[in-house]
């Protein structure tokens, strides 16, 4: 899930007057501004251009400041006038940074980049401007000191409370000088962010490995081996072979390239992304994380993680290390153990065990397939892209009764976009329109991510606003000669990223603020991740897995070797999680004086987790999910939310997959995002809170 730094407020509003109707002149002809032309107020994709965002970003803060003026000169401040004056207000600024953000991640040009600075420092003294205003948090204080005359709903009380808290946790009760160093602090942590991520997208754009003899690949998949003839002859090379860094490129040298020499090559690059050169991140680290803790202690804090973990399922630094010890415990020794066993297979085949980071998954891939009669490219040919998408539409069909349409007249910022209509198959009515954007592309960030353009809500009339989503990827693209055949690792990741896209798509609460993926971030994940065990069913397997070419259904037998492969150094992958949460936990809970080499820093976070020496590697220069998007001090929440979906999805196999009474109950989870407390959510789906012990069940660990 993508992320951006988490916003501190976003302000802006509705109110029409001689002032909105004076700036919105200014507007004409910024489709960014301007009332969308396209069914349920789809943004205009199509017509938005590079020179659009920053005079677009200038009217909307305009016109927020004239909102938040009218709000401060209000006399008697009560919920309605304040509160939800707040809540309601800002669509222009919503959207307008909305797809800014969404560009900046999936359609990142080089003219974007030019103004991408620009755009987020200005934002962010916007942000500083509304949250630090004391007339505007004096309204709010008077509010929230009074909450007991306005005969609140508890949906209400809550956002009553979390906007106090807002104001509260951002610097709003702050002197005068601590305001002004707050906001130095956070534009300048604006800035540290944005070259963060774009290091990281230049980086990987800018490693290009031509391969001359094709007797070099050998061991790669036919589709992979294409793939890279085709990204050559792209590039004016036809007589060569591209290898990158993005993933469909990249792991399947790591996993089947015989050549040991180009599996070193490829790991090296991608294992020291930003490490050093002409986009070191090293730097960026150091005064992110100082910045980090300045703002959490100028706030009241000891560290960012407690700062950030106040507002968390969590709550407490202590209870996020001790889980990570907990299992650590546990699983460390596991590891090691699978290890040892993949050391003496390599033995067995080459007389030697020596084995290297860049030779762990060659050689598991061959051990699985000696164990199992299992490789994983075996899959690929049952898996074209169009239809896992369908897979993944027919089980939330059948899990919460809605259809999904494919339309065409909605605007696309890329030709390779697809839009649908998902409906409600009870009444009819539009739950939401869906964007798909799965193919890797330069201008795109790698990973995979779910985004809303429009944040569902309700009217003070009670209509129901339809959210927009996007899911977004880097899966396998089609050749010339074969569709987009997917790696079981990227069904699941399409299948999670839907997961968050349902989350969206769901949901059906009061306020913006508590719609969709607006939950405690540990809880954030439990939707995606709940999504990934249907993939993995014989029954949902035999809805979309048919051969590409022949139509044929996948062979249970495949299906069984599949099923029985799946814990296969469960306990590596495992620890690799958990090592990576203990080093955001590190990064943020340290003394940033104290730290003055970032790979030393990493080495000694990691020391006690090393099954290989790191040969060089380093995590920390792109590691995005901290440093880049919203996952700082919480990165355990991969972890935490796991634990939540085995035993979630354990009610499911308990009930039936598709069992109707444990679907409407996932879905109320779902349809009511932040409204309530995310605990007492989870008790009212599964009748007890969740057993830590699941998901070592389900890993073939407990």
């Amino acid at each position: 899930m993508q992320m951006q730094e988490p916003a501190l407020v976003a302000l802006a509003g509705r109110i029409i007057n001689n002032f909105t109707i004076s700036i919105m002149a200014d507007a004409k002809n910024n489709p960014l501004i301007e009332n969308s032309p396209y069914r349920n107020n789809v943004p205009a994709f199509d017509k938005v251009k590079t020179e659009h965002f920053l005079p677009a970003l200038d009217i909307a803060i305009e016109l927020a400041n004239n909102e938040l003026k009218q709000i401060k000169e209000i006399k008697q401040p009560d919920f309605k006038n304040v509160i939800e004056a707040l809540e309601i207000s800002g669509r222009k600024l919503d959207t307008v940074s909305g797809v800014f953000f969404h560009f900046d991640s999936a359609n990142n040009t080089e003219e974007l980049q030019n103004i991408s600075l620009e755009f987020k420092t200005k934002l962010t003294k916007h942000e500083n401007n509304v949250i630090l205003d004391n007339d505007l948090f004096q309204k709010v204080k008077v509010v929230f000191e009074n909450r007991k005359n306005f005969n609140l709903t508890d949906e209400q009380e809550l956002l009553l409370e979390d906007t106090y808290k807002s104001f509260v946790r951002n610097g709003a009760l702050l002197n005068p000088e601590q305001k002004e160093e707050l906001r130095n602090i956070n534009e300048k942590l604006a800035e540290l962010l944005n070259n963060y991520g774009q290091n990281i997208l230049s980086e990987v754009n800018s490693f290009e490995l031509y391969i001359d003899n094709e007797d070099e690949l050998a061991g790669l998949p036919e589709g992979a081996k294409n793939a890279a003839k085709e990204a050559a002859t792209e590039n004016g090379k036809a007589d060569k072979w591209l290898i990158t860094l993005h993933a469909p490129s990249m792991i399947p040298v790591i996993t089947y390239a015989d050549n040991r020499n180009l599996r070193e090559k490829i790991w090296r690059a991608y294992s020291t992304r930003c490490k050093n050169g002409k986009f070191d991140n090293k730097n960026n680290i150091l005064e992110i994380v100082k910045l980090r803790r300045d703002r959490a202690v100028l706030l009241g804090y000891k560290t960012h993680a407690h700062y950030i973990l106040e507002e968390r399922m969590a709550k407490t630094t202590e209870t996020v290390f001790k889980m990570l010890d907990d299992y650590s415990k546990d699983i460390l020794p596991l590891a090691k153990k699978e290890f040892e066993e993949l050391r003496q297979f390599v033995k067995s085949i080459n007389g030697s065990d020596e084995i290297k980071n860049w030779d762990i998954a060659y050689y598991a891939e061959k051990m699985k397939e000696k164990i199992y009669g299992f490789d994983s490219e075996q899959l690929r040919p049952y898996f074209q892209f169009e239809k896992v998408r369908e897979g993944a539409f027919d089980v939330a069909s059948k899990l919460y009764d809605i259809s999904f349409v494919k339309k065409t007249d909605y605007p696309l910022y890329h030709e390779e976009v697809e839009t649908f209509d998902v409906i409600d198959n009870k009444n009819g009515e539009l739950v939401g329109v869906l964007y798909t954007d799965y193919y890797p592309r330069k201008t795109k960030q790698g990973g995979a991510w779910m985004n809303d353009y429009v944040k569902q809500d309700r009217t003070p009339e009670g209509k129901r606003t339809a959210p927009i989503i996007g899911n977004h990827g880097n899966f396998t693209k089609p050749t010339k000669d074969k569709p987009s055949l997917l790696s079981l690792e990227e069904v699941l990741t399409l299948f999670h990223e839907f997961g968050h896209g349902l989350h969206g798509l769901l949901s059906d609460t009061r306020y913006r603020s508590h719609a969709g993926t607006n939950v405690k971030w540990d809880f954030v994940e439990l939707p995606s991740q709940i999504m990934e065990n249907w993939a993995k069913e014989k029954e949902v397997l035999h809805l979309f897995a048919t051969h590409y070419k022949t139509n044929a259904p996948i062979p249970d037998e495949l299906v069984e070797k599949m099923q029985a492969a799946e814990n296969f150094r469960a306990a590596s992958g495992f620890l690799r999680q958990i090592v990576f949460s203990r080093l955001d936990m590190l990064w943020h809970t340290a003394t940033p004086e104290d730290i003055k080499d970032v790979e030393s820093f990493e080495r000694e976070a990691c020391q006690n987790f090393y099954i290989l020496p790191p040969d060089g590697s380093l995590v920390s220069t792109s590691f995005s999910h901290i440093f880049d998007g919203g996952y700082s001090s919480g990165y355990y929440s991969y972890k935490w939310a796991e634990i939540l979906d085995a035993d979630a999805f354990e009610a499911f196999k308990e009930n039936g997959l598709f069992d109707s009474r444990t679907a409407k109950k996932f879905r109320n989870l779902m349809s009511q995002g932040g409204s309530k407390d995310p605990e007492v959510l989870y008790v009212e789906f599964r009748g007890k809170k969740a057993d830590p012990k699941a998901l070592l069940r389900r890993k073939g660990l407990a």
